[in-house]
């Protein structure tokens, strides 16, 4: 898409961020089976929950400001996603792979606020308030998502020195 205006480029990364939405959607699902342990594997699943309410919360974003989504690439992301799949085949020991899964699903999703906190700015300097607000609930989202993959890392941390 060519971009000649600020109106464009708002479009332009609000759906980029709406199929990045969908992509870390369909992550979070995918690692579900893979978990083993109990407490990381509900954690996930109430994510995907919410991966749902974000993606319905972008798609009113677009309503609001009358546009619909562009085709976007999504070009990160899917990289993201590709190189986790392939590292993640790699490893064997289940201990690591769970720490490698936490690692990167906290990765993830620190690029997904650095998203919204920058099309944030782009609501708010194009004076789409009502979409900064929701934004900025989404936004709410990934950061108690960080902080609750951040204790349950700091948890098998104490657990892995513990057991050597």
């Amino acid at each position: 898409m060519k971009v000649s205006n600020p109106k464009e480029l708002f479009t332009l990364l609000l759906s980029d961020l709406a199929q990045s939405a969908e992509i870390a959607s369909t992550f979070f699902q995918d690692l579900v089976p893979v978990v083993q342990e109990r407490e990381v594997k509900e954690t996930l699943e109430a994510r995907v929950f919410l991966s749902g309410k974000i993606t319905e919360t972008l798609m009113h974003c677009f309503t609001l400001v009358g546009e619909k989504p562009v085709p976007v690439n999504g070009g990160l992301l899917k990289l993201f996603v590709e190189g986790f799949q392939k590292q993640l085949g790699e490893i064997q020991s289940p201990e690591v792979r769970q720490l490698f899964i936490l690692t990167k699903v906290d990765t993830l999703l620190h690029l997904r606020i650095g998203e919204y906190r920058g099309l944030i700015a782009a609501a708010d300097a194009s004076g789409h308030y009502g979409v900064a607000a929701l934004l900025g609930g989404a936004l709410a989202s990934n950061l108690a998502f960080t902080k609750r993959m951040r204790q349950i890392i700091q948890n098998r941390r104490e657990v892995m020195k513990a057991t050597g």
